[in-house]
């Protein structure tokens, strides 16, 4: 898996489409993103802009249904927008090339 393309192998996403989608993560979080935290992990934690909401959610619930795996946890607190994502074990690695392409 490269830092380019994080999609992996699970992903019912059409290998055309991919690049488009990381497009859309890289975008979102160009424009909102505030703070990366890995807890665990599994687990990574986002801070976003808490206008980032509507996209965040749309963008989360396509994403969930081409891989499954992945749970995203939106929490908006008002001025800012909490993106929490886990993963189970065999798709740490996953998250890593998330964490490492924009922590």
């Amino acid at each position: 898996m490269s830092m380019t393309n994080w999609a992996p192998e699970a992903c019912t996403l059409p290998t055309a489409e991919q690049p488009f989608r990381v497009a859309e993560f890289d975008s979102l979080f160009a424009e909102h993103l505030q703070r990366v935290t890995r807890v665990d992990p599994a687990t990574l934690d986002l801070t976003l802009a808490a206008e980032a909401h509507d996209t965040a959610a749309d963008l989360t619930a396509r994403e969930t249904e081409c891989c499954s795996f992945f749970r995203f946890e939106l929490t908006p607190d008002g001025e800012h927008l909490g993106l929490r994502i886990t993963v189970p074990p065999a798709h740490v690695d996953v998250l890593d090339a998330l964490s490492a392409r924009y922590g």
